[in-house]
């Protein structure tokens, strides 16, 4: 996709499986399953859709997935399927190497977003991205550093200290201008420090809305919550903010997430505005 001098490219690790309890918390099951039809065991897939950016000559990676560090077990805990290869083979197919990536920016620092950023070199865990410097929100590290009771299961060391031990990690203080093309956002809800990346060029906007909001329906409904999210009525009031800027702006939004609805945008029927799918070929 090209915008202009910005160029987007969606670059998958995979898809895992989760419960679907995780992604719809206290939804009523007859509400959801009108969006996804849960397995006999009551998983939904989940996609790990991270985005490869190109502005201003800088080659730039939102977000990592889960990497290649877990072990067998883990992998059949997360239920983790690539047909087409993880994130590093999504990128040697557009011919981009690890070592080409100058900037990779972490939405925040759960596992299934950043596990990405790392990787087993011999007995040391080292950047995956050597050459890239690492942007994450100041008050997200603080979080990842000093987990509570309730997200100590998805805040590992092995994801983000290494990146700081390598002096590659740069941490802001609130919302960020990347290039001319893009910014970072603190959207608050999922996490305190969670940021969404904004993007505008020749008269296009979009956001990669990453996990304020798992579904496109959670961007659509901004009462339906997951039950990862740590400040619930936070949440709401972001996706409040973000859905009015998408309307006015007629923007694209890019979900990580979401199996069906990879990118959309909000269309007005019957006087309701609802998301619907962007068909990327025809808008080329």
């Amino acid at each position: 996709m090209r915008f202009g001098d910005l160029e987007l490219h969606i670059v998958c690790d995979g898809i895992f499986s989760a419960d679907a309890g995780g992604p719809f918390g206290l939804v009523p099951r007859p509400l959801y399953e009108k969006v996804i039809q849960p397995t006999k065991d009551n998983k939904i897939p989940m996609m790990l859709n991270c985005l490869l950016v190109r502005s201003e000559g800088r080659t730039i990676l939102i977000d990592t997935g889960l990497g290649d560090k877990l072990t067998p077990q883990a992998r059949d805990l997360w239920g983790l399927q690539r047909p087409n290869g993880g994130l590093l083979q999504a990128l040697e197919r557009l011919g981009v190497t690890a070592d080409e990536v100058d900037l990779v920016i972490d939405t925040h620092l759960h596992a299934d977003h950043c596990s990405g950023n790392t990787r087993v070199e011999g007995e040391e865990v080292v950047p995956t991205f050597p050459n890239a410097e690492y942007w994450v929100q100041r008050v997200e590290w603080a979080d990842a550093n000093h987990p509570d009771a309730r997200t100590r299961a998805t805040y590992f060391d092995e994801n983000f200290k290494p990146i700081w031990a390598a002096g590659k990690l740069r941490l802001l203080h609130g919302d960020t201008q990347v290039t001319r093309h893009l910014r970072c956002v603190v959207t608050p809800g999922h996490t305190r420090g969670h940021q969404s990346i904004i993007f505008e060029s020749e008269g296009w906007a979009g956001i990669y809305v990453a996990d304020m909001a798992s579904y496109a329906v959670h961007m659509e409904k901004v009462a339906w919550l997951t039950s990862y999210d740590v400040l619930p009525l936070e949440n709401i009031r972001t996706k409040q903010i973000w859905r009015d800027w998408a309307i006015n702006k007629n923007a694209w939004l890019f979900f990580e997430h979401d199996p069906q609805m990879n990118i959309a945008r909000f269309t007005e029927r019957d006087g309701r505005y609802e998301l619907i799918p962007v068909d990327v070929a025809s808008s080329d």
